[in-house]
């Protein structure tokens, strides 16, 4: 077998051996999903997308952005004005527009 062949099934062999041994997959370049496909998970502990509050994700090429910040909970006892209700809406309302959820 010549040197050349010889190198490359090494190379291989080491590519699998990361592939395969490894608890996770990095991806260098962008991963493109044909039209049609679907992403399918588990049904039994779930899946994250985005495993820290710091990481960023954006839709539908809106900029990625990191976790969006919740308004305070309103009083249950009906106390909160208009305006505060008001103003807990439009801060939900940032969030969607700020990750591309709703334009």
């Amino acid at each position: 077998m010549n040197e050349d062949l010889e190198k490359r099934i090494t190379e291989l062999e080491n590519t699998l051996k990361d592939l395969i041994h490894s608890d996770r997959y990095t991806f260098p370049k962008t991963i493109q999903i044909l039209d049609g496909r679907n992403i399918q998970v588990g049904r039994g502990t779930g899946t994250k997308i985005g495993t820290g509050a710091d990481q960023k994700i954006g839709f539908f090429n809106k900029t990625p952005a990191v976790q969006q910040t919740a308004p305070s909970a309103l009083a249950e006892s009906g106390v909160d004005s208009d305006a505060t209700a008001r103003a807990a809406i439009n801060v939900i309302r940032t969030a969607l527009i700020n990750l591309g959820i709703i334009a």
